[in-house]
């Protein structure tokens, strides 16, 4: 959520980032004006009613020393008259202050000035790419080598719940577990504490992180708890601070997580979602930052590198995308995707996305520091994927399958699979 104060000072700003974003009701910044105008012109009536009847009230006493009872009473009532209506306005007040922060809900973020103008995914610009993509014509997708070895069923997935929801077997099941313990260690050794977070989590988490009112259809609900089920760890870590004061000193707070996550939409049909590409559940080592607005920047950068880092170490070829406005998000301000690459379908595939949301977040959870006067201030917040599994996953067996049918194991997980060569 964007400050009230920023949307007035910077209203051709935000209307021209909400249009790059790709939202056309941009009138949504006059309505929230125009109720916040009505709300301190409110505001102004109420201090300047509840300041006379304080003055008056202190009338009375005086009066009644001197004897003028009726002139007493008459200012008591007076009084009495004004506290009504002051106690009218402010109802008027509470309604027009749930009017405005409804309206503030549903402006999207500013992108940063380094972010690129565009419309689609076509419009992304290559920031870097890192090894050299594998083209060999006997290379299969994973979900072939998978059936092979027995690895994914698939079938029975959709038999017991329904499409996306895979069984894990065998050695994909342990590749699973080593990729989970790896990242784990991996992100502790850059700083990040280790936190186990709830699976589910209430309304007011899923609107800190602004997934309400974006995302709602995106999520599986449990109605009669009012839950919903996380689409990724990023809502209950981040809102693991939510109303609460952090000291300076210790920013930035860096935690890391893994949870499985679940997520209604699976997208677009045909070969983007066959196999692993895109699935309902699946198990993510989330990555999140509370940092100093002065050095948010400069920690997205590092959060980044810290995905690139484990893309690096597993060998897998990889890209790295600056995200054009259109293409970004509602509460993103800056956006790099990490993208792998699939030699069994010779094509892209999305595995991390970082993202700075400076104070859009934070606002809307309370979450803030004591600056060095001691006073209260919204801080930043960043998450990353570090990383996503089934793509890493799918990645893997395409890239390290061998003509013979086997799939070696990355040298870097060799330790969490039993010092094996092959899965």
């Amino acid at each position: 959520m964007l400050d009230i104060n920023f949307i007035r000072a910077n209203v051709d700003l935000l209307k021209t980032g909400m249009i790059n974003k790709g939202e056309k009701d941009t009138n949504i910044v006059d309505k929230v004006i125009e109720i916040d105008e009505q709300w301190r012109t409110l505001v102004h009536e109420i201090d300047t009613k509840r300041s006379e009847a304080n003055t008056r009230a202190k009338q009375i006493g005086a009066l009644m020393g001197q004897g003028k009872k009726d002139e007493a009473q008459s200012i008591m009532k007076e009084t009495s008259a004004l506290k009504e209506e002051v106690k009218s306005l402010e109802e008027k007040l509470g309604v027009l202050a749930t009017d405005r922060t409804e309206l503030l809900y549903r402006i999207p973020n500013v992108p940063d000035p380094s972010v690129p103008v565009g419309h689609s995914e076509n419009d992304n610009v290559v920031f870097s790419t890192w090894g050299e993509p594998l083209h060999h014509d006997w290379r299969k997708p994973h979900w072939d080598i998978a059936k092979e070895h027995n690895w994914i069923d698939f079938e029975r997935g959709v038999k017991v719940t329904g499409a996306g929801f895979p069984f894990y077997l065998g050695g994909v099941a342990r590749l699973q577990r080593a990729l989970i313990n790896f990242f784990l260690n991996a992100a502790a050794e850059r700083g990040y504490e280790e936190m186990q977070a709830p699976y589910f989590v209430n309304e007011d988490s899923a609107r800190g992180t602004g997934q309400i009112p974006d995302k709602e259809d995106m999520m599986y609900t449990v109605p009669r708890d009012g839950f919903f089920a996380i689409p990724t760890a990023e809502l209950p870590i981040t809102n693991f601070h939510r109303d609460e004061i952090i000291d300076a000193a210790v920013l930035p707070v860096k935690y890391c997580g893994y949870t499985p996550c679940w997520r209604r939409e699976a997208g677009s049909y045909g070969k983007d979602v066959r196999g692993l590409n895109r699935l309902h559940q699946f198990d993510k080592i989330e990555l999140v930052k509370l940092v100093h607005p002065d050095n948010s920047a400069q920690e997205l950068e590092l959060l980044r590198e810290d995905a690139e880092r484990l893309l690096q170490a597993l060998e897998l070829p990889y890209r790295t995308l600056l995200m054009c406005t259109g293409d970004m998000g509602f509460t993103q301000t800056k956006k790099y995707d990490l993208e792998v690459w699939s030699p069994g379908q010779q094509r892209w595939l999305e595995v991390s996305s970082c993202s700075n949301f400076e104070g859009f977040q934070a606002r809307r959870m309370m979450i803030r520091y004591r600056d060095e006067d001691g006073k209260p201030k919204i801080l930043h917040t960043l998450n990353g994927s570090g990383l996503a599994l089934p793509r890493i996953v799918s990645a893997i067996l395409e890239t390290y399958q061998e003509e013979s049918g086997k799939v070696r194991v990355p040298e870097v997980l060799k330790p969490y699979l039993g010092n094996n060569t092959y899965l």
